[in-house]
């Protein structure tokens, strides 16, 4: 799916039609017929004419509102984010309009659509599960359009990212539950689209091959939905699959590793004495569980700030797109709680 299918001069070489008399027939000008606008709005429809919202924007003057993307905003880790936003963006006097996506690659797009149209100066944006080409964004950005990515690095070259350091969180975690004294551990991965499950899975396999444990991909799990139910299905099952049974698991979120705990209580196993878990990104349930569950805390704060920081001096020319730093990692901080805890 493209945004704007058709040109104004798609819809002139099909009328035979100057493009100016068909964008003031759009535009509803007086001196152009009844006839001719009815012409030109149908063909106009029929083609699936859209006007350019992001030419449009950049003409316009600043507005001083910007547009947030985001996968889910029930989701804790985007909510903390979204506060870091609009601490930053009030006090230097933005406005922020706020659009999810609910992991879907249409409403992101659309989302953009009406921003662009709305004439905001920037937009921040973790982009969706389902979305693996990035046509949409990188259209945008070749038009000078300001966009700072969160969370989510997509594939897009000079693309400008506030991230936090997941390859080490997940190294982090792993080590723990090793020092623990744990040795038949399973990674819950996420989907191989987000570039964050990528490198939570590669940190989870070092920090084995590290402590002389071979990661054997029979321990690596896909979960690529995040929900409960999947989990608890996909833990309940490997509890009983794998020749050697399973003493930990390491999951890419805090939800699959509630999805363990509760298949890990069925199977009748006591966490952590014969079983271990630790989730990803500390959600504010974590420390309310029994047992507390262990995780590794990101800065949702922060990143909402830096990044809403970057887009805010890239809108008003204080930083360069073109020599600037082009990813901002954050550190993240394993919560060593009593779901992992045996010593």
């Amino acid at each position: 799916m493209k945004i704007g299918q058709a040109t104004i001069k798609d819809i002139a070489r099909e009328l035979n039609l100057s493009a100016s008399t068909i964008s003031r027939a759009l535009k509803d000008y007086p001196g152009i017929s009844n006839e001719t606008k009815r012409k030109v709005k149908e063909v106009a429809e029929k083609m699936n004419y859209r006007p350019n919202a992001i030419a449009l924007s950049l003409r316009k003057s600043r507005s001083f509102t910007i547009g947030v993307i985001i996968p889910e905003v029930v989701h804790f880790f985007f909510s903390t984010v979204i506060s870091g936003i609009e601490e930053i963006a009030q006090s230097r006097g933005y406005n922020v309009i706020l659009s999810q996506s609910n992991e879907k690659l249409e409403r992101e797009i659309s989302s953009i659509e009406t921003m662009l149209s709305n004439q905001i100066d920037g937009i921040l944006v973790s982009y969706s599960k389902e979305t693996k080409t990035f046509d949409h964004f990188t259209r945008v950005l070749d038009q000078g359009f300001p966009i700072v990515f969160f969370d989510r690095a997509p594939a897009i070259p000079n693309a400008i990212n506030v991230m936090v350091d997941d390859y080490q969180g997940s190294f982090d975690a792993t080590a723990h539950l090793i020092s623990q004294g744990y040795k038949n551990i399973v990674h819950l991965a996420g989907p191989k689209t987000l570039k964050i499950s990528i490198d939570r899975e590669n940190g989870y396999k070092d920090a084995l091959e590290k402590n002389g444990i071979p990661a054997k991909p029979s321990y690596i799990i896909s979960c690529p939905l995040g929900t409960l139910e999947e989990s608890k299905q996909m833990v309940s099952d490997v509890l009983t699959s794998l020749p050697d049974r399973p003493d930990a698991f390491f999951c890419c979120n805090d939800i699959g590793a509630v999805g363990a705990m509760m298949a890990c209580r069925d199977a009748d196993l006591k966490i952590p004495l014969e079983v271990g878990i630790v989730g990803f990104s500390d959600w504010q349930f974590c420390s309310m569980l029994q047992p507390q569950l262990s995780s590794v805390s990101q800065p949702g704060f922060l990143m909402g700030a830096r990044a809403t920081e970057v887009l805010l001096d890239i809108i008003e020319k204080k930083l360069d797109p073109e020599t600037m730093e082009r990813t901002l990692v954050l550190e993240t901080k394993l919560m060593e709680r009593d779901s992992s805890k045996r010593f």
